[in-house]
């Protein structure tokens, strides 16, 4: 039995857009930029993506910029904001970010930036009344996680965007795991910026989006050719795109009886596992995305809790057919507390034992059920005094 419950590290391309990835690949290959017929092809594959992907989000399609993943949005929104000022300002990042926020944002600290990192509270949660305190007069960017990709907690967006709105100080979120998994709507909530990735919501790896705010100002990461209407340079690639663009359409018709089942089979898990003495869940109960599920280890003294950490479970579960992941990293053979736990209050020894189990449009009832007895057999296994009832 093979069950793979590792969605919010990447999701199967959906069958719908590989067939369209294989008409482009087939039918519409030219060069998007070149204005003969087989140009124009690749063009209109791309203009009905960018349509896609913007109904996704409620967003203008002109204002949909698509690069090569998450990861890029996400630097093209940081540093295209940072580029516009010649002396270093002041910017506000969560504690909680992905590395693809914190990176960059750590380069510029290097070149004169001021960065402000705002605490979460024991669920991952941000205060808004924090962010209102950390604005500066040269603030000139904030960007917040929309749902955190290891605890799963959603951070209150509404109230962020709106304090940097009354500020007049661009907005950004990483929505890479929150966009066709929860509605959004850029419009209702006045984001300035927001990152999305194709493979996360069943489309193709090598391929994302970042929403850009009509009007908004931001200084390209790449020069060149001047594609997409100058906000990322290069050649398209086509195919990813018109998959990406058949998945998101998927998505928003699938949104909310997906949301519901997913939460209903999340909470399920999460019944199932409630009376396992080792394992606490992480991250907020009431702000979560529907598909998250979060634990950290805690096991009493009895036993070298070094011995035993998020990775043992991961390689223990995918031994049963089952694939999750943790939630610290491994480097070098080192294994590193989660920067995300630690910044919730977490020890590093809590740190180093978290587990995360996100669902997809596959999973079922009796996954879930088939799941929940293996990872306690496996935890009984490995710590038989305490068993799991």
């Amino acid at each position: 039995m093979q069950i793979y419950l590792d969605h919010s590290a990447t999701t199967p391309t959906r069958t719908e857009a590989i067939a369209v990835m294989h008409r482009v690949l087939a039918s519409d290959w030219g060069n998007p930029s070149s204005i003969h017929q087989w140009g124009e092809r690749a063009s209109i594959a791309i203009e009905q993506a960018r349509f896609q992907v913007a109904a996704l989000i409620n967003a203008n399609p002109d204002a949909i910029a698509f690069t090569s993943g998450g990861t890029e949005a996400n630097n093209q929104a940081i540093m295209g904001v940072a580029n516009l000022y010649s002396t270093p300002q002041h910017l506000i990042i969560s504690s909680v970010e992905h590395s693809s926020i914190s990176a960059p944002v750590r380069w510029l600290e290097t070149k004169g930036w001021e960065v402000t990192r705002l605490p979460v509270d024991r669920d991952g949660r941000v205060d808004p009344s924090d962010l209102a305190s950390a604005i500066r007069p040269n603030t000139v960017l904030v960007s917040i996680i929309y749902g955190q990709s290891e605890v799963g907690t959603i951070q209150p967006i509404p109230e962020l965007a709106a304090i940097c709105r009354h500020h007049q100080v661009y907005f950004h979120t990483d929505a890479v795991q929150a966009a066709g998994r929860i509605p959004i709507d850029v419009q209702k909530l006045g984001i300035d910026l927001l990152s999305i990735s194709s493979h996360k919501l069943y489309g193709p790896q090598g391929t994302g989006a970042l929403y850009i705010r009509p009007g908004l100002e931001l200084v390209p990461l790449l020069a060149g050719g001047g594609q997409e209407m100058g906000w990322r340079s290069g050649t398209q690639a086509v195919p990813q795109i018109a998959g990406f663009g058949v998945a998101a359409e998927l998505a928003t018709e699938e949104l909310e009886l997906e949301n519901l089942r997913l939460i209903s089979l999340r909470d399920r898990l999460f019944t199932l596992l409630a009376d396992c003495p080792t394992l606490h869940p992480t991250g907020d109960s009431t702000h979560r995305l529907p598909h998250h599920l979060s634990f950290c280890l805690q096991i009493p003294g009895c036993y070298q809790q070094e011995a035993i950490t998020g990775k043992t479970i991961v390689r223990q579960l995918n031994l049963a057919g089952i694939g999750i992941s943790s939630g610290a990293a491994c480097s070098s053979g080192k294994l590193t507390p989660s920067p995300i736990l630690l910044a919730m209050g977490y020890s590093e020894t809590d740190a180093v034992s978290g587990i995360r189990i996100t669902l997809g449009k596959s999973t079922t009832a009796a996954d879930i059920d088939w799941t929940a007895m293996a990872l306690q057999q496996i935890l009984d296994r490995l710590m038989p005094k305490l068993v799991c009832i």
